[in-house]
């Protein structure tokens, strides 16, 4: 089984965070991983996105043509890579920053306040996280236990005392009452 991600926003959400951790999990997980990062010359601001492709056999390639997941963190990235997500696929749109659209019957929609569930948490940098804790639930591929391994591996030693807010994100996103829409 080979299922593939990409997690997109604007620099500052820390998109390529989130993806590596996602990518952590799935190693811990004893899956076969890439996770290939994409980013514009602005620093912040511009976009930002990762594709993770996860597999029991080895990976066939990366930058595939189709998704099964996609993280839309902010509008620009929800417009870009609609178009890629395969037939029964997932869009997790950040509905405080995307309008919430669907204009296409063969997906499955799940629109979450994402920064607001992070603000209301006490700090909107954690919207990368609280998003990650959506995508487990509903792609039922990586267990929140293993999330929160992963984090304690990825995140820096001068960020650590950021772990249990990091971990309170993941839960919060985990549990948060996902309702798909289908169009």
């Amino acid at each position: 089984m080979e299922k593939n991600f990409i997690i997109a926003g604007f620099g500052g959400q820390g998109v390529l965070l989130a993806g590596e951790v996602l990518a952590n999990a799935f190693m811990l997980a004893n899956k076969n991983v890439t996770w290939y990062p994409s980013y514009g010359a602005e620093m912040r601001g511009g976009t930002v996105n990762c594709e993770i492709v996860m597999s029991d056999e080895e990976v066939s390639e990366v930058n595939k043509s189709d998704v099964d997941f996609l993280v839309a963190l902010n509008q620009a990235s929800f417009d870009k890579f609609l178009a890629k997500i395969k037939q029964g696929g997932w869009m997790i749109a950040n509905s405080t920053l995307v309008k919430e659209i669907k204009t296409r019957t063969d997906i499955n929609y799940i629109f979450a306040p994402i920064t607001k569930l992070a603000s209301d948490l006490g700090n909107g940098k954690m919207t990368n996280i609280l998003a990650l804790g959506i995508l487990a639930k509903a792609s039922k591929l990586v267990s929140i236990e293993t999330l929160n391994q992963a984090l304690d591996n990825v995140i820096p030693p001068h960020r650590k005392n950021l772990l249990p807010l990091n971990i309170k994100a993941l839960k919060i996103g985990y549990e948060y009452d996902l309702l798909p829409m289908n169009a």
